[in-house]
């Protein structure tokens, strides 16, 4: 088992917050919620606000529960960063939605103790798989929060094709390219750390094995990272990409070279 450095994520949280005000970083979340907000859970709709709760582990600067919580949602976020507990805080005032996050600091292997029962109607677990030690555990762990047939967790991860791809078109690194085919790991461009490669039929067959059915899968960020600048220069160009990306992300032969991964899932026996 590799011993991960998540450290990056205390002493370089305003590094991440820059990379998420980028086109590549702001892609990433606008996409991966676009798709996550058509998978809600309906039994949660109507509900009584203390009924609709989410987890956003590793929820990080909050961009994601700000935006759960703007749904309706009761959102814990769980961070080992106290850096970017912060920055999530500040993102929940700013947005005028602070009464309904709460912030958790521990990590991923703490679950268990820090949620003994089953007690979220959504699970949000994006770009967090990459840097756990115990994968099985985690899912497992997942699998047990969510409550309910109609609950779903959202599962996002760098895709191992998506990595052999921007090594070759992005930094011309044919070497590079070639290893990225069959690493488990690789190193990630925003600190230069090792973060985890995913093959998306293995990491189905591991979701199943944890008690949890795919209802979804969609490719995230296809095309966007090896756009010509000129293409990158306003919001509408911004729009006009996040319409293509949506397309592409949908469709199963763009999904397999897309950048990361998201399954949308849901618990395989109730």
């Amino acid at each position: 088992m590799r011993r991960v450095n998540t450290s990056r994520f205390e002493s370089g949280a305003e590094k991440y917050a820059a990379y998420l005000a980028t086109t590549e970083g702001r892609l990433r979340v606008d996409l991966a919620w676009e798709n996550l907000r058509a998978f809600l859970p309906q039994c949660a709709v109507g509900c009584s606000p203390e009924l609709r709760r989410a987890l956003d582990l590793g929820g990080g600067t909050g961009a994601l529960a700000v935006r759960l919580a703007g749904f309706g949602f009761d959102v814990v976020v769980v961070d080992s960063s106290d850096a970017m507990l912060a920055l999530a805080e500040q993102a929940a005032r700013a947005a005028g939605v602070s009464s309904s996050i709460s912030l958790r600091h521990a990590g991923a292997a703490e679950l268990s103790k820090e949620f003994p029962t089953a007690c979220f109607d959504v699970v949000v677990c994006h770009s967090l798989l990459e840097y756990v030690e115990n994968l099985a555990e985690v899912l497992c762990a997942i699998r047990r929060l969510l409550r309910g047939a109609g609950a779903a967790a959202s599962i996002l991860v760098r895709n191992r094709l998506g990595e052999v791809l921007k090594a070759a078109i992005q930094s011309g690194d044919l070497d590079l390219a070639e290893t990225n085919l069959s690493a488990e790991w690789a190193a990630e461009s925003l600190y230069g750390e090792s973060a985890r490669l995913f093959d998306a039929a293995d990491l189905r067959s591991r979701l199943l094995e944890a008690g949890l059915k795919v209802v979804a899968e969609r490719g995230v960020r296809v095309i966007a990272d090896y756009l010509p600048a000129s293409l990158l220069q306003d919001e509408r160009a911004y729009a006009r990409i996040f319409a293509l990306e949506t397309m592409l992300g949908e469709r199963p032969e763009f999904a397999g070279i897309a950048r990361y991964t998201q399954f949308l899932v849901q618990p395989a026996h109730a």
